[in-house]
């Protein structure tokens, strides 16, 4: 009976009455005469674009909405932007709107149009990166780290104090995590991204995985009727050099819209790590100077068809291959308790990498009517393939260099297999009341990952089974979410969601004979509410409930050995961990923005660098051994010092109280974090731009461990040419070269160790970036634009 009770919840809204609609128009004009081919959008009061169009030859559009409040924006290139609020109960003529060309002093003209850097929205905050001179030739990645409150380190993507975020694609969530993620948003372009969503608290809509929230990339959508080509050049110079080459195209004629885009990259890059464990019989340090061939192809297709006026179908493609060789030469030096080199092991070795993926998307969207009831079905394919083939030598010599033996001779060998199938429907049903959405997803994850060891000490190689496995494990996820907004009036507005997953896993170790399972059903809420006090004053409240899953690599159980005395093991055992988060935010003249936040962590899971003081091992491990209360207050500050001078600031204070719950050998500890930054844009003249930011966070201790500063000073500079059909730009990136990871500190069974790790942080780029295309293909009638459609979500 609840079954029943809950189903006919979830469809009887698709009984109510439809509302009726109503009719929106005016005409675009210069001083003298119509303009035809100007671009006319409608968005609701959060920004989000409800429908679009491009006007007629005599200057005339015109839209079906329902009542309510809204924003119609109008742009033309060489006339300011022009953008107004409008109220709507009845049928509205707007009459003629005359728009106003760009003077001759183009920085006023800039000032005026150009997009606020950072939008706070009711569950997210926006940030649109064209402002930053810093992004111009650069990746998905770097735009991401120029996003306020974000930062990238040590191959993750975390929101400040909030944790490990995943990363979507216009609303599509990338099945990937780690270095493979990164090596994925490289291979992105930055200039085709329109803005960047920082989520802290996603909606009962989006998975529920990610105890840091999301990261949702919105990809630039192009004009009706017109094609476009953008090509980029670009080289990297650190202590080695990385050139790439990028070319996106986009045609969109009546019903048809096809893009396509390609990205190659190869060079080499330079990594050093260094590592020191203080024993009790005395200290072993171990440096690590690698040099990491960068060598990436990629690809994109995409392809939408309007069936009709209210339905889509579309499909697309990505494929992504990287080929990460490297070359490592590592050496250990072993002293005694007087601090005398006692031995030293140099371990020498050759990798061959290599990883792909592909991604398939089939979508249908569909408007039920005319008030904007719409039905959308995603499948989705996933398919990442690794291979790992390692050979090292490791030989142990005098303090004076002699060879003694050989310590470790080998050959690793792992690959590594991952699929998954997605089905989902969503609903976006608005009532006269308030908006509801639902939906239910559907997901089939399997991997299969082969890890075999060979000793090579003899010249011979054999096969040791103690040390090969063969690791399968499976994950299938069904969730269905309800989610519902309501604007009670011109201050309040709320909203409520609520996501049910159930998950069951199941690993196989074939060497160990041991099989897990973990099975659990959990709720999901989320709550928002904001009130615009008056013009100036805006106060936001959100809660969320997430879930973090151990990534598929950290539940094999095997041992993987860097020497004799140093290796890592998964841990099948591992659980997920869980969060409350809440944040109460303060937005003054969308210029000063506070938010104070509060996330709560159960059975947190992390990497315990652990050590057997009796052998002299270091075990590197991974278990649910916290708990975790973090808390904090950020302040961002968007000024305009002159017209020729914006900037923008965030400051963070942050701090946290860990438990332990596992009994481990260590005390926890915490500090006060601060973490500052500004990035500045100066504008020279009317093509030319200056980019100088900063950013410092402060050393500070957390948990297990305690973490040193990081900083980075960047310039960047942009010049247009050619009516702006090219830009070439210029970035010194990290000058200084202090934004590596260092004194990563931890003390575990009485044995301290502290580990640095410093990447191609520091380089140089020449960039060179080409447009070119025509905006006035012919067509044959000219039907409002399908916006809303091409801006989709998947959700």
């Amino acid at each position: 009976m609840k079954k029943a009770n809950l189903l006919i919840f979830l469809l009887l809204p698709l009984f109510c009455i439809a509302q009726s609609t109503l009719k929106l128009k005016g005409k675009i004009t210069n001083e003298i005469a119509s303009l035809e081919w100007a671009d006319v959008s409608i968005s609701n009061l959060e920004g989000k674009i409800i429908d679009g169009t491009t006007t007629k030859q005599d200057g005339t559009f015109e839209f079906n909405v329902k009542n309510g409040s809204y924003k119609i924006n109008i742009s033309l290139l060489g006339f300011e932007e022009y953008e107004k609020e409008i109220s709507i109960e009845k049928d509205i003529d707007l009459g003629t709107i005359i728009l106003k060309e760009n003077t001759n002093n183009l920085v006023e003209v800039v000032v005026q149009s150009k997009k606020k850097t950072v939008e706070q929205k009711t569950d997210r905050l926006v940030y649109n990166l064209e402002n930053n001179v810093t992004n111009v030739g650069g990746d998905a990645l770097s735009a991401i780290n120029t996003a306020p409150g974000v930062v990238v380190q040590n191959n993750t993507i975390n929101i400040l104090g909030k944790g490990t975020s995943r990363v979507m694609i216009d609303g599509r969530m990338i099945e990937l995590a780690g270095e493979e993620l990164n090596n994925f948003l490289k291979s992105i372009s930055a200039s085709d991204i329109k803005n960047i969503e920082i989520i802290s608290n996603p909606p009962a809509k989006y998975d529920a995985e990610g105890t840091g929230g999301l990261i949702n990339i919105i990809m630039k959508k192009r004009v009706r009727d017109s094609w476009k080509n953008t090509t980029t050049v670009s080289y990297d110079q650190n202590k080695f050099g990385v050139s790439t080459l990028r070319d996106n195209f986009f045609y969109n004629k009546n019903k048809f819209r096809f893009s396509a885009s390609v990205n190659a990259k190869t060079g080499y890059i330079n990594a050093t790590d260094d590592l020191k464990i203080y024993f009790p019989d005395g200290l072993s340090h171990m440096k690590s100077v690698t040099k990491v061939k960068t060598e990436n192809l990629s690809g994109k297709l995409a392809l939408d068809y309007d069936l009709s006026e209210r339905t889509t179908i579309g499909f697309q493609y990505l494929n992504d291959r990287n080929n990460p060789d490297f070359k490592s030469d590592i050496s250990i030096h072993n002293y005694n308790t007087q601090n005398q080199l006692d031995k030293i092991t140099l371990n020498k070795s050759n990798t061959d990498r290599g990883s792909g993926n592909q991604t398939y998307n089939a979508h249908l969207i569909t408007k039920l009517d005319s008030l904007k009831r719409k039905l959308s079905f995603d499948v989705d394919y996933f398919n990442y393939d690794s291979k790992f083939d390692r050979n090292f030598i490791a030989n142990n010599y005098t303090p004076d260099m002699i060879f003694t033996d050989v310590n470790q001779a080998g050959r690793n060998v792992s690959n590594q297999d991952i699929e998954n199938w997605s089905f989902k429907a969503d609903m976006e049903h608005p009532l006269q009341t308030i908006n509801l959405s639902y939906g239910a997803k559907m997901s089939f994850t399997n991997s299969i990952s082969d890890i075999l060891y060979y000793n090579t000490i003899t010249g011979t190689p054999e096969l040791d089974p103690n040390q090969s496995n063969r690791f399968k494990y499976t994950e299938n996820n069904q969730a269905v979410y309800v989610n519902a907004d309501k604007k009670i009036n011109e201050k309040w507005n709320f909203q409520l969601g609520l996501r049910l997953e159930n998950t069951q896993t199941t690993g196989f170790s074939e060497t160990l004979n041991q099989e897990t399972e973990n099975n659990y059903l959990k709720l999901f809420p989320t709550f928002y509410a904001s009130y615009k006090k008056n013009e100036n004053n805006t106060f936001s409240l959100n809660y969320g409930k997430r879930i973090n899953r151990p990534r598929f690599d950290l539940l094999n159980p095997f041992r993987i050995y860097i020497s004799s005395n140093s290796y890592s093991e998964g841990n099948p055992f591992l659980k997920p961990s869980f969060s409350d988060n809440f944040e109460f935010a303060h937005s003054y003249k969308e210029i000063l923005r506070t938010s104070v936040f509060i996330n709560s962590v159960t059975n947190g899971y992390g990497v315990l660098f652990t050590s057997n003081p009796e052998t002299n091992t270091q075990i590197v491990t991974r278990e649910n051994y916290f708990k975790n209360l973090s808390y904090g207050v950020g302040e961002s500050y968007s000024a305009t010092f002159a017209d020729w001078w914006s900037s923008e600031n965030s400051l963070y204070f942050l701090g946290a109280k860990t438990e332990f719950i596992k009994d481990i050998d260590a005390t926890p500890s915490n500090s006060l974090q601060i973490d500052f930054s500004t990035n500045n844009t100066f504008i020279l003249g009317k093509t030319t731009k200056l980019q100088i930011d900063f950013e410092y966070s402060t050393p500070f201790k957390s948990g297990l461990y305690e973490i040193g500063y990081t900083s980075s000073f960047d310039i960047g500079f942009k010049q247009d040419l050619f009516n702006k059909t090219m830009q070439i730009a210029f970035l010194a990136n990290d000058i200084f070269n202090t934004s590596y990871l260092k004194d990563f500190t931890s003390v575990v069974n009485g044995v301290k160790q502290v580990y640095d790790q410093k990447e191609s942080n520091r380089f140089v780029r020449l960039s060179l970036v080409y447009n070119f295309g025509n905006k006035k293909i012919n067509v044959k009638e000219r039907a409002f634009g399908n916006q809303e459609e091409k801006k989709r979500t998947g959700n």
